[in-house]
């Protein structure tokens, strides 16, 4: 009796929402905070973080601003982040730790070639790029680089290659060659190596027995049905894209030409056009079908970004079909609220792009612009999986119901 009555309230136990720490935002029963050793390093490190970041529960940024005694995190907008880098101080002696062609490697340097400051970029390989072209004075600061000899340890997370490191493997290992006499960078990366361990173990007894994340299911984000007066669907149009056109290229994607969107539930629309020399470029704005009524005013890219950060509330999420939609925000750091893709989802809409049918909350829209339609196919689509999600919630409340009546019987 007294192991099953363990048994059952441990299950109720597990099915409560995790205390998270403050600090690490790990749940209490994976936080590893007082494990994070103390380490007295002489190199000032400056960690340049892309605010996505900030509060990822695996950003090991983290674990090394705790842990080294010299280090401070900037954590801001790409913009904000350039502002703020263009007049702080530094050392007559920093570099970046960013790999390139002309980046140093730091194990062949001699003392007196170590630099003493150190600038890392956190963020995916994305955002560290895109970090790198937005803020113009790390472009003109000493590169360093590593030449891992391991593949990188961090296994819960994707990284673009085998010997890509997480920024606490590639910090310790630059401070490593820059100062290898400091004690205790080893247990740095024994605590890092204890957090994946951590991790996985978790991962494999506790992730994805919900039954509702079985195969075939929509998998239906839940956001989607605890407030649909959160949720916007977006659209955008890119600049024309032309492989001939040496502004389109890697370090300078196409930004965004037109933004239109909507809240679900309420109907409050959102419409943008944003300066761009596509808009002289009749053929391919004849394919947008916009007419000059939809363009005015133009708006700068700034004036954009303010209009759509107060069009946004803090609680908002912003579905999009397609995930290059999404990029579209992401580059021009105009990505004020986590996005749902809805291609990802299980499920293959009922209604197709060139439905004419016009969702009830764009009834007042009367463009037949590209833009407002695959907006308006994206809300149709919105509705189909919230009327998914609330019937299957609705059948399973019907299940239980029944159950608890043979039950009592």
């Amino acid at each position: 009796m007294a192991t099953s009555t363990s048994s059952s309230n441990e299950s109720a136990t597990d099915t409560e929402a995790p205390t998270r720490c403050h600090v690490c935002f790990r749940p209490q029963r994976l936080c590893f905070c007082e494990l994070i050793p103390k380490v007295a390093n002489q190199t000032d490190v400056l960690i340049m973080q892309h605010r996505r970041e900030r509060a990822h529960p695996f950003n090991t940024a983290r674990i090394v601003n705790q842990s080294l005694h010299k280090c401070e995190v900037m954590v801001a907008y790409n913009h904000e982040l350039a502002e703020r880098f263009a007049t702080m101080q530094l050392s007559n002696n920093v570099g970046l730790l960013y790999p390139g062609n002309d980046a140093k490697l730091l194990s062949d340097l001699r003392p007196s070639e170590r630099p003493e400051q150190l600038v890392v970029i956190d963020g995916t390989w994305h955002h560290a790029k895109t970090l790198f072209r937005d803020i113009p004075r790390l472009q003109t600061l000493p590169r360093y680089r590593l030449a891992p000899s391991e593949p990188g340890r961090y296994r819960i997370r994707r990284e673009p290659n085998e010997h890509a490191l997480s920024t606490l493997e590639a910090t310790v290992a630059a401070l490593s060659a820059i100062e290898p006499e400091t004690p205790g960078f080893d247990r740095l990366v024994d605590v890092f190596d204890r957090m994946i361990a951590d991790q996985i173990g978790f991962t494999k007894s506790n992730w994805r027995q919900n039954e509702t994340r079985r195969r075939g299911s929509a998998n239906v984000p839940r956001v989607l049905t605890e407030n649909i007066n959160n949720i916007v669907v977006a659209y955008g149009e890119q600049e024309r894209g032309n492989a001939a056109d040496e502004s389109m290229n890697s370090n300078n994607p196409p930004a965004p030409l037109y933004w239109n969107a909507v809240r679900m539930g309420t109907g409050e629309f959102f419409r943008c056009a944003i300066q761009s020399h596509s808009l002289s470029d009749e053929p391919f704005m004849n394919r947008l079908r916009l007419t000059p009524d939809e363009l005015q005013p133009l708006a700068s890219m700034d004036e954009f970004r303010n209009r759509w950060r107060t069009f946004i509330r803090p609680d908002d999420r912003v579905a999009v079909f397609h995930r290059s939609t999404a990029k579209l925000l992401e580059d021009v750091q105009a990505d004020f609220s986590p996005s749902i893709v809805l291609k990802s989802i299980n499920l293959n809409p009922q209604t197709r792009e060139s439905d004419p049918r016009t969702p009830a909350i764009l009834a007042d829209q009367t463009s037949d612009s590209r833009p407002l339609r695959r907006l308006a196919w994206a809300v149709r689509f919105v509705e189909e999986l919230v009327a998914i999600k609330t019937t299957e919630v609705s059948a399973s409340d019907i299940a239980s119901r029944s159950q608890e009546q043979i039950t009592r019987s």
